[in-house]
């Protein structure tokens, strides 16, 4: 069945896939979308007292236990995952090829040729796919590409961005690489989203580095444990350079989130705050404040008006593909010792 075209935003009926209880993620997009003015209408959980849980979170919304019986029964048009990351390929090329329309949380997938294999499902089917960059909205990228765009710092030179500390991988699924993906899929996806805004360039070759077995000894996913130190380096066509590196053994994790340096000065942000350094020959200006708020309802503002009134759609899976693509190779790059080329369709 292929979702009908929507006149308005109402018309199109959300269901969500998967409402564990960790960080509330299931509840939080559906009153996103609500808010966007779509309709939450179904929630898939194999858990019954998690599909307890979104009919009182809910009521009178529809639920599953499994996507298959949702596809058959429901009248969802648009599928939002919120399951684990080695789930959401599977998960959406079985939606798109019921003609339905996908949003994945990220990572899009965990794969390049996962990416590829959804982009052309969704083709095929003439449906949307998206990725749930909602932080393509935070007040510090977009102050960051304020001060990029105005030349106060000169031009782009290079982008890092790291995040970490010292201890122990998650004991849930996220500690696991086989599920997770690794390291360098939770926070690092969000990372290199920040740095393709700012470097706005094709990817030219990526490299890979990476240490594992420290935790692995205590962790109870053994040899499957995320990696203690990941890091990948990236060259753009247009000559600037990025670096994401995160880390589960840095016992002195260097200040600044995202630092984004240019030929007159810096931009670099933590979670709440940012600062300006400014150099005019032998004179340095710095300035501190608060990040702009974040706009996050932008994200499902922009699906419902690009399902209901043909606007452009922001995240494109080709967008959501780039960061998937680069981590992909620096994972590669990190098991043969070399660089490796960026590779575009």
């Amino acid at each position: 069945m292929k979702t009908a075209a929507a006149k308005k935003a109402s018309d199109i009926k959300v269901g969500v896939v998967g409402y564990g209880g960790s960080f509330s993620m299931a509840n939080r997009h559906l009153k996103s979308v609500a808010l966007a003015g779509m309709t939450p209408l179904a929630v898939v959980e194999p858990d019954k007292e998690r599909r307890a849980v979104a009919a009182q979170d809910f009521p009178g919304i529809e639920t599953y236990a499994s996507v298959g019986e949702m596809l058959k029964k429901s009248e969802v048009g648009l599928v939002i995952l919120v399951t684990p990351h080695n789930t959401h390929a599977p998960l959406a090329l079985q939606c798109l090829r019921a003609g339905r329309h996908v949003v994945s949380e990220k990572p899009l997938a965990l794969t390049t040729k996962e990416c590829d294999a959804m982009i052309v499902a969704a083709k095929k089917s003439g449906v949307m796919l998206s990725a749930f960059h909602n932080r393509h909205w935070d007040g510090s990228i977009m102050r960051a590409l304020e001060v990029l765009k105005s030349g106060v710092i000169g031009d782009l030179v290079r982008v890092e961005a790291r995040s970490g500390g010292w201890g122990m991988p998650s004991e849930a699924w996220r500690g696991s690489r086989s599920i997770s993906g690794g390291l360098l899929y939770d926070w690092g996806v969000h990372f290199l989203e920040y740095i393709l805004q700012l470097a706005d360039s094709e990817i030219v070759e990526v490299s890979g580095y990476s240490s594992s077995g420290f935790w692995a000894k205590k962790s109870k996913w053994k040899a499957d444990t995320i990696e203690d130190d990941a890091r990948a380096v990236v060259r753009f066509k247009s000559g600037v350079h990025a670096t994401l590196a995160l880390s589960q053994i840095d016992a002195h994790l260097k200040p600044g989130m995202v630092e984004v340096t240019g030929t007159k000065g810096t931009f670099v942000w933590e979670y709440g705050t940012h600062k300006l350094i400014v150099k005019d020959g032998e004179k340095t200006t710095v300035t501190e404040a608060k990040n702009p708020p974040e706009l996050w309802d932008k994200y499902y503002e922009n699906v419902a008006a690009h399902l209901s009134k043909g606007e452009k759609l922001i995240i494109t899976p080709e967008w959501a593909r780039r960061p998937i693509h680069i981590i992909d190779l620096a994972i590669q790059s990190a098991k043969k010792g070399r660089t490796l080329p960026a590779k575009y369709k």
